[in-house]
């Protein structure tokens, strides 16, 4: 019993020590990006599709996929907020996808564009909470794709924590350890539509 305690406390404290870095880590935002063949924006949280039309428009990237967006959401939308307009040559350079309901999702959907668009080389823009655990099941996908993490920091994580923002650190941390464990394991991809971004 002596023994099981001493092994509860160790990986209780491994547990927090490892949430306190992730935490940490998910406060970081990218402030430098090469240039890549593509973009691809997950969708699922503020500031992601901005930042990644940014980028395009620098030239950071030739083309950009926005990934897992809703039914109802059009590129016309999407463009008017960055004050752009359809026949803008930026508008001919975004796709839209919309089968991704999960990061596993976004992964297959990121692979198939990348696939038919012959890119080799991404930047990977979505929050910093999520960023290990997105970049961690494309490659796991498609892992002949170059990935170049761009994080940003939701308005959430730049003010002192809330027990909600808590909560979702939480869960993403605890997501982000069980696609570890897939990964180190080989376990087959059993999540597809059961996590959401």
């Amino acid at each position: 019993m002596k023994r099981l305690f001493l092994t509860c406390l160790a990986l209780g404290g491994l547990w927090l020590a490892g949430f306190a870095w992730f935490i940490q880590d998910a406060s970081k935002a990218s402030v430098t990006a090469p240039v890549c063949d593509g973009i691809v924006a997950l969708t699922g949280g503020e500031q992601r599709v901005d930042t990644a039309i940014t980028l395009l428009r620098g030239g950071y990237g030739h083309l950009l996929l926005i990934s897992g967006v809703g039914p109802h959401v059009t590129l016309q939308h999407i463009l008017h907020l960055q004050q752009e307009s359809l026949s803008s040559p930026l508008a001919e350079r975004i796709t839209l996808g919309r089968r991704a309901t999960s990061t596993i999702g976004n992964a297959h959907e990121t692979a198939q564009w990348a696939r038919d668009n012959h890119l080799h080389r991404l930047l990977v823009v979505t929050a910093g909470y999520h960023i290990r655990r997105a970049v961690l099941e494309i490659h796991r996908v498609a892992p002949d794709l170059a990935l170049v993490p761009y994080p940003v920091v939701p308005l959430a994580l730049q003010a002192p924590l809330s027990r909600r923002t808590l909560f979702l650190m939480f869960r993403e941390y605890n997501k982000f350890l069980g696609a570890e464990i897939c990964v180190l394991t080989g376990l087959p991809d059993g999540r597809e539509g059961l996590d959401g971004a």
